[in-house]
């Protein structure tokens, strides 16, 4: 590794409020954020692989700590909106992860495709950072402040939750496998809110029902009834 690359990932942990231990190595974090696309021996799947047990780790051991009054339910369903894509994507844009990103000129060429590297080099340096340190701590502290902020953003805006996720997260949990949607478009009137009707089922068992704009906004009210009737479960603001 040449000096340019140590101090960029040096200054990189020092953005999330982390310094390198005395004996620490900094390669499992350049390994996490050279995409497989730049073609090199090493690579982040592996980190990527960890990473993600990681990061279900910490969320649970941050919501034990935060919401300890809801029930199991309510703390897995939560859980599914800290560890998603959605959300390691936008903690990847926060942090500026894509300017430490070694990737080949295809997936640089793939405006689409950036959300998804930057969940990807999340996860991946979230394994890093373990590896390094041999425990969760660095991880907390990064990604504590930023799950205190995703709770605060869920108690003030509820319908934020993706409900898909977290029945989906539910049922796993349940060993229930998993959620079944069927939608039919009930009006062709562009911009109609009951334009799409939706029903989930887990098997042979209904759980609920919605309407949306949109197959995808059908889906998640009729999760988000599900979850209601299941769980219960209620709002962040709640616990």
């Amino acid at each position: 590794m040449d000096a340019a690359r140590r101090q960029l990932l040096l200054s990189f942990l020092t953005h999330l409020g982390l310094e390198l231990p005395a004996d620490g190595d900094l390669a499992p974090l350049d390994e996490a954020l050279t995409h497989t696309s730049a073609g090199l021996a090493r690579n982040h799947e592996r980190l990527e692989f960890l990473g993600d047990a990681v990061l279900r780790l910490a969320a649970s051991e941050f919501l034990a700590e935060q919401r300890s009054a809801q029930s199991v339910g309510q703390q897995s369903a939560l859980r599914a909106q800290l560890v998603s894509d959605r959300w390691l994507a936008e903690l990847g844009d926060r942090c500026g992860i894509e300017e430490l990103l070694r990737i080949g000129p295809v997936a640089a060429g793939d405006a689409t495709g950036r959300a998804t590297l930057r969940a990807e080099a999340c996860e991946a340096v979230i394994g890093a950072l373990y590896r390094i340190w041999g425990d969760l701590s660095p991880v907390r502290h990064w990604l504590d402040p930023h799950w205190q902020r995703s709770l605060q953003e869920l108690q003030d805006d509820p319908h934020r939750h993706n409900w898909k996720s977290a029945l989906q997260e539910w049922s796993q949990g349940q060993r229930r496998g998993l959620p079944s949607y069927h939608c039919d478009e009930r009006s062709h009137v562009h911009g109609d809110p009951r334009r799409f009707h939706c029903r989930v089922a887990l098997g042979n068992q209904a759980l609920g029902e919605g309407w949306g704009g949109s197959r995808r906004e059908a889906e998640q009210q009729a999760a988000r009834e599900a979850l209601a009737q299941v769980t219960p479960l209620r709002p962040a603001a709640d616990g």
